[in-house]
Parts: C-alpha cells; sequence; structure tokens
C-alpha cells in the first residue's frame, strides 16, 4: 500500500532469495525493498546477488530486526517496523531524488 500511495505501478514479492533474484533480473527495479528475513534465505544476500549483476540499486530494508541486517550497505535505508507511511515516504524520494 506505501509503495501503491507513492504513485509506483509495478512491483512484484518474491519469498526466497532466488525469487528475489530473479524477479530483479527479469524485470531490473529502479528501487528495491526487502526484508531482512525471508522465507528462503535473507533480503541482504539478495541484494548483494543483485547489485552484482544489475549495479547498485538503491533499497529499503523494512524489518523488524535492524540488527541482523548484514550487509545492508548503501546505497539505502533500513527502516525499524513497523514503518509510519512518513518515514516510508521520506525514505522513498530521498532514494529516488525526488
Amino acid at each position: 500500500m506505501m509503495l501503491e500511495a507513492e504513485g509506483v505501478t509495478s512491483f512484484s514479492f518474491a519469498e526466497s532469495e532466488a525469487e528475489a533474484i530473479a524477479s530483479a533480473v527479469d524485470h531490473p527495479p529502479s528501487l528495491i525493498t526487502s526484508d531482512v528475513k525471508l522465507a528462503e534465505g535473507n533480503g541482504p544476500r539478495a541484494i548483494t546477488m543483485i547489485h552484482e549483476r544489475l549495479g547498485n540499486i538503491p533499497v529499503i530494508f523494512v524489518t523488524g530486526t535492524p540488527g541482523d541486517c548484514h550487509p545492508c550497505e548503501p546505497p539505502g535505508r533500513i527502516l525499524c517496523k513497523p514503518v509510519d507511511r512518513a518515514q516510508f515516504r521520506r525514505a522513498f524520494h530521498d532514494l529516488l531524488g525526488d
């Protein structure tokens, strides 16, 4: 809902590292949102693999376990759950340069 509120019209969901990587490679995103913990694997490793293939795409990590966010290097932000809309909006627009 927060992505739609910012005007995003296309996005996909992935429950595993492999799904996240495949989705990004098939449809390169301009921004990635990721949790740290996935059903299979973890978001930071998926992001590392995506960056190796596609370059540095901005990332918003939305997680209840920010201390487990390794490696969570720029370009990106780490937002702790529960995330309020204003905090997400600021991160979204900062990363996309709007």
